[in-house]
């Protein structure tokens, strides 16, 4: 095609202008002029999560809780849905999974709803926005979510963190996070790691080894750096002998920057040689599966 791809609209409507009308009088039942409609009761078993929720874990503590509260005083806020694309009677969930979780704890038989007329784009960005705002997200998730928005939706970094009112430092390093073996995010998911342990990690050669020392030893996050900075060690923390690869150690902090801001961007391991007092160096990159070469090479020949 002869025509360029037009380019998606930027985000920052934000929640607040997504969500304008969720707050609306609860006994309002009547159809709005864009076929949208006010506040409805259906059955809880039309009612679907979102496939690309960014949310995946939910504590059942938190949920038994919420349960006992919805059992006294019911479901106080509805549900954000649209209408299912594959069945007009069904309806998935924009917000309120966990609402809608904690009503079948408690063995509700219907819940209220608000239907929106919302894209895909939209759902997902409500759905990261109102799990973020709510601290709800485990820094993963939350790091897949960002992911989500720039891979789908072709935003940079700098318009996810104008829309979500987060710094664009706080978006690159959580996207950093995503770089990790699965065993370190693992680790994070579980509340064994925090954001700051794993980001010390990820410079490292050898993450998981490291990862394994830290939750071991209780390590706090500087103990972490320091840790991390003096290399590779063995499972008992003793130092090996220096590894043949080609080590961080040593590098200054705007190339580990570089480094970092290259990886969340590829979404590939990306390390910069730079040789002090000279101005050259090489970049190597690491991918892999054939299908990141092939985004990878998508990448680089690009004339955009």
């Amino acid at each position: 095609m002869s025509e360029s791809k037009p380019r998606s609209r930027g985000l920052g409507r934000g929640l607040s202008a997504l969500m304008a009308d969720v707050e609306p009088n609860i006994e309002r039942n009547e159809p709005t002029s864009n076929g949208e409609s006010g506040v409805a009761s259906v059955p809880i078993e039309n009612i679907h999560p979102n496939p690309d929720q960014p949310r995946r874990t939910f504590k059942s503590h938190n949920l038994d809780d919420l349960a006992n509260s919805i059992r006294v005083k019911g479901v106080l806020q509805p549900l954000l849905v649209r209408v299912s694309r594959k069945d007009p009677d069904q309806f998935e969930i924009v917000a309120g999974e966990r609402r809608w979780r904690a009503a079948q704890i408690a063995q509700l038989h219907e819940l209220p709803i608000i239907i929106k007329d919302f894209s895909d784009e939209e759902v997902l960005e409500v759905a990261i926005i109102e799990n973020i705002q709510r601290k709800d997200l485990n820094a993963i998730e939350e790091a897949a979510g960002y992911r989500q928005l720039m891979d789908r939706f072709g935003h940079t970094q700098e318009q996810v963190a104008e829309a979500l009112g987060k710094s664009r430092s706080h978006i690159a390093n959580l996207l950093r996070l995503l770089n990790l073996p699965d065993d370190v995010k693992q680790l994070l998911i579980d509340g064994k790691l925090s954001s700051g342990h794993a980001r010390a990690l990820i410079t490292c050669d050898n993450p998981s080894d490291l990862a394994k020392i830290v939750v071991a030893k209780g390590l706090s996050v500087r103990q972490t750096e320091r840790l991390a900075k003096k290399g590779a060690y063995d499972s008992g923390g003793g130092k090996k002998a220096p590894a043949k690869k080609i080590s961080t150690i040593g590098k200054d902090a705007d190339t580990k920057a570089l480094e970092g801001d290259l990886s969340a961007a590829i979404g590939m391991k990306v390390v910069v040689n730079h040789q002090a007092n000279f101005e050259t160096g090489n970049i190597m990159i690491t991918y892999d599966t054939l299908e990141q070469l092939d985004d990878l090479c998508r990448i680089l020949s690009s004339t955009d």
